[in-house]
């Protein structure tokens, strides 16, 4: 069942095309879109080599909002068009994984996804087989989210838990 539209932010993006995972978005969601200022933010490198995953996936997706952006005094310039740009849309979610931004754009009444959630969510429709080698992935490819929030997770979805040595 795909749910809608959704504004990605560039973490969770650079999330998601570390472990190869941008396909993801199309299979839960009906429209995937990003606001101009996150296009700036995950183009900033084209030497990265995730980059050209990132910019076929994303070229015909970007969206300049319409709005003057006024909360770049509370948020960075990306989460901040994210959240005007879901507003502007009515989009159904926001994929953030900022714990900061994520919390503003929640009380403002957005409807939030991390990548985790968005991972959990794939594992749930049969998209995703397991988690704990996603998990893995993330970790050893920088991306921050803690260990044991991970193994909370994993514990809830009847898998086995990361050992620290595996992420060495």
């Amino acid at each position: 069942m795909k749910r809608g539209l959704v504004i990605a932010d560039s973490g969770a993006i650079f999330s998601l095309a570390i472990i190869g995972k941008l396909n993801l978005l199309e299979l839960l969601f009906d429209s995937i879109r990003i606001p101009y200022a996150v296009w700036e933010e995950v183009s900033l490198d084209k030497d990265n080599e995730i980059f050209k995953d990132i910019d076929l996936f994303f070229r015909e997706r970007i969206t300049k909002i319409s709005s003057f952006n006024d909360l770049t005094f509370i948020m960075d310039y990306g989460e901040s068009e994210s959240v005007i740009l879901y507003k502007e849309l009515k989009a159904d979610f926001l994929l953030i994984d900022d714990k900061k931004a994520r919390k503003i754009a929640e009380n403002f009444g957005l409807n939030c996804i991390g990548t985790l959630g968005l991972l959990i969510l794939a594992k749930k429709e049969n998209f995703v087989k397991e988690l704990k080698p996603t998990f893995k992935a993330l970790l050893k490819n920088k991306r921050y989210f803690s260990l044991n929030l991970l193994n909370k997770i994993l514990k809830m979805q009847g898998e086995t838990e990361i050992d620290e040595k595996d992420v060495r």
